[in-house]
């Protein structure tokens, strides 16, 4: 029998009399937003939907996750100037996400993984497993893909420093998992406008520290941000399986941890 992991794929009665200390939820949230001239706006989506056919082919077989559907719209209005972007307000999306997280707990899942591939996403995404946690009491482990790291000496510094959209990173993943989706005629370099503000100011930036709330446009006109002329598919095969390989590392330490001994 084919292994499950999709959370649509088991029966109801395959969720009776479920261990909450061995079995993890994972909530997969992402994007459809404009990425430049070259990357389609699926771009984000189509990245989780790689990374985690790419975490599927690696797990354990003794690693009990349960993928739920993609949420492939998510907070995007720093990308509405764009035709194409699809976008939902944060209290809606927050109101839907721990609504699906309560939908989890009584499923007896107590353990769950939000991933995201969508910086946008972040605040929700924090405000969100801190609601499961205090209104289900639930582990509630909120991370995404770019905080597993890059393949060292696979990226410039500038790429890595300023590469946030659609740059080289993103536009190597996507000739990696939807090549025939990407336009590398118009891919180019698009400079960040950090470079710019750091010559001129201590403290103030874009992006970063002490940042000011951009849209995609004020970092750069096209709506991309990074070297994504030096894209290419190997390079974007070698993140996914660095980041994989990060992210199944994470899952086995919320397996190891006792609910008992994690929460008050």
């Amino acid at each position: 029998m084919t292994r499950k992991i999709w959370w649509g794929d088991f029966t109801t009665r395959e969720f009776e009399d479920l261990d909450p200390d061995a079995t993890i939820a994972v909530l997969p949230v992402a994007a459809i937003e404009q990425h430049g001239p070259h990357l389609p706006v699926s771009t984000d989506s189509a990245i989780m939907t790689g990374m985690l056919e790419t975490v599927i082919a690696q797990a354990p077989d003794d690693l009990d996750i349960r993928i739920l559907p993609v949420q492939c719209v998510g907070k995007s209005n720093e990308h509405q100037h764009a035709p194409g972007t699809l976008t939902i307000p944060a209290t809606t999306l927050i109101d839907h996400w721990v609504e699906l997280g309560h939908s989890i707990a009584r499923a007896g899942i107590r353990k769950v993984v939000v991933v995201n591939s969508h910086g946008g996403n972040e605040e929700v995404m924090g405000i969100v497993a801190r609601e499961l946690r205090v209104r289900a009491r639930m582990l509630a482990v909120k991370t995404s893909w770019m905080r597993f790291g890059l393949p060292e000496g696979l990226f410039s510094s500038t790429e890595t420093s300023y590469g946030i959209h659609g740059g080289d990173v993103e536009t190597s993943l996507m000739l990696h998992f939807a090549p025939d989706l990407v336009a590398m005629d118009k891919a180019q370099n698009f400079v960040s406008a950090v470079t710019a503000a750091e010559k001129e100011f201590e403290l103030l930036r874009h992006t970063g520290a002490h940042a000011f709330a951009w849209i995609a446009s004020d970092l750069n006109a096209s709506g991309a941000v990074g070297e994504a002329a030096k894209a290419t598919a190997d390079k974007g095969r070698a993140v996914a399986g660095h980041q994989a390989r990060g992210f199944l590392a994470l899952l086995k330490d919320v397996r190891a941890a006792k609910l008992d001994d994690w929460l008050a």
